[in-house]
């Protein structure tokens, strides 16, 4: 391609250009758009990832994934039935559905006459009676400039705020007026411009003539800064293969400014040069919170790409947008009395550690010398209520920092931290335990009768056996009662005898779970209710300790998609619990039956579930990780309102801890792939099966097909992402006209599972995140592959 760009030296639109005969444009699935003679761009309407959301712009027509280089109104996308359009008086608007002006072109004040789309990549405005370019897109970046174009003196381009926002992002790149091009990040509040990042240096305060002039882009690829003298200054090297290559340069919503090649047999952009090289490494004095944000720090991946990474006991303000920053996943205690926060609580205090990661800005105090190992900088910490993380060294420095931590970053290979060790400060639940005397405590009785007198020991003689039997009874009620542990619940007991005449001895089995058996009854007691009874088979080790998780948890939830516990029985050996009966069976009776479902209702029951979840994970006043989320386990009532049922698997999760080990527990199919490698286990892990859930619920099939009418059909994930991919989402809902017509509900609905099934667990989003994206309140970013180590995205 570099071969057909030319140096812009004449009036653009007689350059490779093409008037743009309709200029009258309304913001469709299939607007019209301008395409420049050679086909290579297109300007119009380009649909976002909701189909009722629009950005004005320009895009690589003949790539298949259409991407842009320019866009108009990213703070502002487009409804649906936006304009773009000609007045009678020249003026070039884009206005919404209601007539209100969304964007028209800065410091346009001639009258347009004609537009054009050019094979640079240039859209033009311009006054053909006066012989005039009104306006065009190359004096006005977005966030990409493409060969041929400049940048000139006060040009300014910013890059977008994540992947699925096109609004101005935390950084900026510019031509100063003193001749550098510099990047800056901005703060996102005020827009001020903090200390530059990245410069040219080419700014001679002592001879103006050696300074810089403009930047430029030429048609090899290579971006240089022309000085005032005529000189050059190399910015970034285009290749020096040959043959038709795509060029651009963005600056991405990492901070950093990317020059990419493409040829035309490529499947995707290569990256030729990053500006800067490693921008974990650059920290000037005053750069705000850092590229991550505040306490979070910059590593970069296998694929030389920085990532924004927590602290241990620090999580994601915005799993999807990573670059905001990190919180701490517990109360931060006050210093701002004489009391220190951290020992005033009970909670314990321990320290994780990082190599090699530091928060340079945030130092407050240094402590040195030949005593200060380790364990004395953890102590040091420790006892000042302050620090919140300290940097000890092998050079006997303990550098202590302050909250909030700014401009994190991991340096591995510099000597400087090479033997360097961050040390976190967190708090730990110091949960209290009831205990049993033990024989310390007998130890300590018989010591008291061997030094007293004959009264006391006769009178401890005789104590000792009544206290004893008093322990022993106690432990006694415990072991065959909970019942006394749950005066908050609405839960009642049941004999077994009363369940087995309610089940009719156990006759009609609804289904079976890990732990027991599910069997319909009708309570006789309750004006012939209909009762679901689960009868646990497994009382002496696992089922015992489940019983009680399930009753003392179950019996303090209360949510209108889940299923309501009723009561239960812990008589003898019978450990048994008592549920409401759902009428209209299960989700998979539902979703797999020979009619398929209204594509209406599937969308209901996909709220509902999200919405029940979202309660275990963050609205109980113990959260809950369910661990076996499948259609199995989720259940119809009359009016096909999901109810989460089955929390004989749930795991429960402190508001303190952020994660858990435990076995591997879960249906195959649905199982996250964490469970089998040794990783931490959230509520992730519901998220990743809520996923797989819902690209069943979207197509009606299961999510592993043994009969498959083709082989890629069998694995639903995998076939799933393909037709994503592909465009081709008619696929996963053949003969469902309903749900075809449909398209942008059903590409949202897509991408929501996508997300939600990303084998890294750091990807998915929260429950309370998905239920936003799939009512359309947040943007759905276009999701990467699942399956990292199988695709390429």
């Amino acid at each position: 391609m570099a071969a057909r760009f030319l140096l812009l030296l004449v009036l653009p639109s007689l350059v490779f250009s093409q008037y743009c005969t309709d200029l009258d444009i309304t913001a469709s699935n299939d607007s019209p758009r301008c395409v420049s003679p050679s086909g290579e761009f297109a300007f119009g309407f380009y649909r976002l990832g909701s189909q009722s959301l629009f950005l004005l712009a320009i895009w690589f027509e003949k790539i298949p994934e259409k991407t842009l280089v320019w866009y108009a109104n990213g703070d502002n996308p487009a409804p649906k039935g936006s304009k773009l359009e000609l007045t009678s008086d020249g003026q070039f608007i884009l206005s919404d559905p209601q007539g209100k002006e969304i964007w028209r072109p800065q410091n346009s004040v001639t009258a347009v006459t004609h537009a054009a789309m050019l094979d640079t990549g240039n859209f033009v405005l311009e006054n053909r009676n006066q012989n005039l370019t009104v306006w065009q897109s190359f004096q006005n970046p977005a966030n990409t400039i493409l060969p041929t174009q400049t940048l000139e003196i006060g040009g300014t381009m910013y890059s977008q705020q994540s992947n699925s926002s096109y609004s101005k992002g935390r950084f900026q790149l510019q031509m100063e007026a003193g001749g550098n091009l510099v990047l800056n990040t901005l703060d996102p509040e005020s827009g001020k411009a903090y200390d530059v990042y990245y410069s040219s240096n080419t700014n001679d305060t002592a001879n103006s003539s050696n300074s810089g002039q403009r930047v430029i882009f030429d048609e090899s690829g290579s971006i240089y800064v022309l000085l005032r003298n005529g000189g050059t200054v190399n910015i970034a090297s285009g290749s020096s293969l040959t043959g038709d290559y795509y060029y651009r340069a963005t600056l991405d919503q990492d901070g950093v400014f990317r020059l990419y090649n493409r040829d035309n047999s490529s499947t995707s952009w290569s990256v030729v040069k990053n500006i800067p090289d490693n921008i974990c490494t650059v920290t000037p004095s005053n750069l705000g919170s850092g590229i991550c944000g505040f306490n979070s720090y910059c590593s970069i991946d296998g694929r030389g790409m920085p990532d924004c990474l927590c602290p241990d006991g620090y999580s994601h303000l915005d799993p999807l947008d990573r670059k905001q920053g990190c919180k701490p996943n517990f109360e931060l205690p006050s210093c701002q009395t004489a009391v220190d926060g951290w020992k005033a609580n009970k909670d314990a205090v321990d320290f994780s550690e990082l190599k090699g990661v530091n928060w340079p800005l945030s130092d407050y105090q240094l402590q040195k010398g030949p005593e200060f190992n380790k364990e004395k900088c953890k102590q040091s910490c420790k006892d000042d209520c302050l620090c919140v993380v300290a940097i000890y060294n092998t050079n006997n420095q303990c550098w202590k920092k302050k909250f909030p931590l700014s401009n994190g970053r991991h340096e591995p290979t510099q000597n400087v931290f090479e033997y360097s060790t961050a040390l976190i400060k967190v708090r730990i639940k110091n949960d209290t335990i009831e205990r049993c005397p033990d024989k310390s405590t007998l130890i300590l009785v018989g010591s008291v009768l061997l030094g007293s007198s004959v009264f006391f020991n006769l009178f401890l003689l005789l104590a000792i056996p009544a206290a004893a039997l008093f322990f022993y009874n106690k432990k006694l009620m415990n072991i065959q009662s909970v019942s006394s542990k749950f005066p908050t619940t609405s839960v009642r007991t049941y004999s077994y005898k009363e369940l087995e005449e309610a089940t009719g001895g156990f006759k009609e089995k609804l289904g079976r779970g890990a732990f027991g058996t599910v069997y319909k009854g009708v309570l006789a007691s309750d004006a012939g209710r209909f009762v679901a009874v689960k009868k646990l088979d497994k009382v002496v080790q696992e089922g015992e300790k489940e019983f009680k998780t399930e009753v003392t948890v179950i019996g303090r939830t209360h949510h209108r998609n889940l299923v309501s516990l009723l009561g239960y029985c812990d008589q003898g050996v019978h450990r048994l619990l008592v549920y409401e009966h759902m009428n209209n069976g299960s989700l998979a009776d539902f979703l797999f039956g020979i009619s398929t479902p209204e594509w209406s209702q599937r969308l209901q029951i996909a709220f509902g579930i999200a919405k029940g979840l979202m309660y275990l994970h963050e609205e109980c006043s113990t959260p809950i990780i369910h661990c076996d989320i499948k259609p199995e386990n989720i259940l119809l009532d009359e009016y096909l309102t999901p109810r989460i049922s089955d929390f004989g698997l749930a795991k429960l999760l402190m508001r303190d801890h952020t994660r858990t080990l435990t076995t591997i527990r879960g249906t195959k199919g649905y199982v996250a792939p964490e469970w089998f490698r040794s990783k931490p286990i959230t509520a992730k892990v519901d998220v990743y099966s809520y996923g797989v859930m819902l690209l069943e619920i979207i197509s009606c099939r299961k999510s592993v097909h043994s009969q498959p009418e083709n082989e890629e059909e069998a694995i639903l994930a995998d076939w799933a992402y393909d037709c994503y991919r592909g465009h081709r989402l008619d696929k996963l809902v053949k003969n469902d006209d309903e749900a075809g017509k449909d398209m942008g509900m059903l590409e949202r609905v897509v991408m929501v599972a996508i997300w939600c099934i990303q084998e890294d667990p750091s990807l998915r989003p929260s429950m309370g995140m998905v239920i936003l994206m799939l009512q359309g309140v947040v943007e759905v970013a276009v999701p990467r592959s699942p399956f990292p180590f199988s695709s390429t995205f």
